[in-house]
């Protein structure tokens, strides 16, 4: 099979687009602070080369190509995610403590969800896997979401700033995953539409990636913490409340990103040694 002029006219100007998004961040030193996101670019911009090579050239081969980049990428997307919260609550290590655990339970659900489903779905493993991958791949789509709508609705209460390189990778990312869920949706309801709705994301996308390439190209402003007004120090008062539990230890001993997996044992110890002083 071949791609159309249109497909070959999109997946050139992403490529060409995640090529100056990269140059961005290797410029403006963002590449150490986003370690994660830059991966997640280089691989999609390496999926999308690889896709389209063996579309065109080894169509058989397609379907196995396609779903295993695409369970790299969601892999990469959910600790983009992870990366992204983790920085913008960088002051508050007793809360960053706090995330490193919901996301770990989140890792653990996700893990689950996809093998039970895997379990439990008929024909061959092929069909298995396809269907626990893109179980995860919502499941990971919709925190993503979630992610983009607690940014919006408490943005001032968080105190988290527009023009920060963090809220601006979060707000692309929930963006380009809720337009995802939207296009599956649609694909899946009128299926002679899928080349439709397969070009409308394309450019969807496209126009996130020239987002990023933007918002991470300008000058990121200073953050305000402590001496922001006390109305909208939310985030300071769950910190303190927190180290009250013992939390924020690790977040302080390490840097941010050091460890994903936090003792979750330790923390719990903690925990039911403080309930039994009381």
């Amino acid at each position: 099979m071949r791609m159309s002029l249109p497909q070959l006219l999109l997946a050139a100007l992403s490529l060409a687009m995640f090529g100056i998004l990269l140059v961005v961040m290797v410029l403006r030193n963002l590449r150490t602070k986003y370690p994660l996101f830059f991966v997640f670019l280089s691989i999609n911009s390496i999926a999308l080369l690889m896709n389209a090579a063996v579309y065109q050239f080894a169509f058989q081969q397609y379907f196995y190509i396609f779903w295993s980049l695409n369970t790299l990428v969601m892999l990469v997307g959910f600790g983009v995610m992870y990366e992204v919260f983790v920085t913008m609550l960088k002051p508050y290590s007793a809360v960053i403590d706090l995330a490193k655990t919901l996301f770990i339970w989140a890792a653990a659900f996700l893990l689950a969800a996809g093998f039970l489903t895997a379990l439990v779905t008929s024909g061959p493993s092929s069909n298995k896997l396809v269907v626990a991958v893109d179980l995860c791949d919502r499941c990971v789509h919709m925190m993503q979401c979630g992610l983009l709508l607690l940014i919006l609705l408490l943005e001032k209460r968080l105190n988290f700033s527009w023009r920060s390189s963090a809220m601006s990778i979060a707000l692309g990312l929930g963006f380009s995953a809720a337009l995802d869920l939207v296009v599956s949706y649609g694909q899946s309801r009128n299926p002679a539409a899928t080349f439709t709705w397969d070009m409308a994301f394309g450019v969807a996308f496209l126009g996130v990636l020239g987002f990023w390439a933007f918002a991470l190209n300008a000058t990121e402003p200073s953050r305000n913490t402590i001496s922001d007004p006390p109305t909208r120090l939310i985030l300071q008062r769950w910190n303190e409340a927190l180290i009250g539990y013992g939390y924020g230890d690790r977040a302080l001993a390490s840097g941010p990103l050091d460890s994903f997996l936090p003792g979750v044992e330790q923390t719990v110890d903690r925990v039911l040694a403080r309930k039994m002083v009381q």
